[in-house]
């Protein structure tokens, strides 16, 4: 059984990490790891009717995230690597300067020095400099940098359609592909058909 770590931090959007355990209990063949942070858990409680008994239900191991001596923050835990959703810009800058204060920051560390794929669905806006620098050198060092941006081009009909897309496009990271209709087709006929002519206008 292959595994993977989510972690989930004290930005807004804590149904991402839910619907990402969803997706990957349902996907079978998978073992998940959940550690939330105690910002995590006051946002869970403001943000889901379920609290983090539902999250903690779709988990196969749940680590408290002060124990730092938990089989995830070693390097020989063998997993495929780690979703932190939500991230917040905390636990990004934690990550982006080797603090490993916490479970989660120590996992992400982890990954990173094992060369093994963490994926942070970072949550703010706007970004300070101080976001933009952390993110960067998130990225240097492997790690990537996913604010869940919503896609239009497939006409979603509802907020679950806008975070299915978003969880998607983060499975399609560790080769967990889904067959969705909300994937990028190709133009419509009706807009292939205005190429020609937005092509002409280019030319002018």
């Amino acid at each position: 059984m292959k595994r993977l770590v989510v972690g989930m931090t004290g930005a807004t959007g804590s149904v991402y990490g839910l619907r990402l355990l969803e997706l990957l209990r349902d996907e079978g063949g998978w073992e998940t790891h959940l550690v939330m942070s105690q910002a995590a858990v006051l946002n869970i409680r403001e943000e889901m009717l379920e609290g983090k008994s539902r999250l903690e239900a779709l988990a196969d191991v749940v680590h408290n995230v002060r124990n730092v001596g938990a089989s995830i923050a070693s390097g020989s835990f063998v997993c495929s690597g780690m979703i932190i959703a939500p991230c917040s810009m905390r636990t990004l800058a934690a990550v982006a300067h080797g603090l490993s204060d916490n479970l989660i920051s120590r996992a992400a560390d982890v990954m990173l020095k094992e060369r093994r794929r963490l994926v942070m669905m970072t949550r703010e806006t706007p970004l300070n400099l101080a976001h933009l620098r952390n993110m960067t050198a998130c990225t240097e060092m492997g790690a990537i940098v996913f604010p869940p941006v919503p896609a239009f081009y497939s006409r979603p009909a509802s907020l679950a359609d806008v975070i299915d897309h978003s969880c998607m496009r983060v499975l399609d990271q560790f080769g967990i592909h889904s067959k969705s209709e909300k994937r990028w087709r190709g133009l419509s006929r009706e807009a292939g058909n205005l190429v020609p002519e937005a092509q002409q206008m280019e030319g002018e």
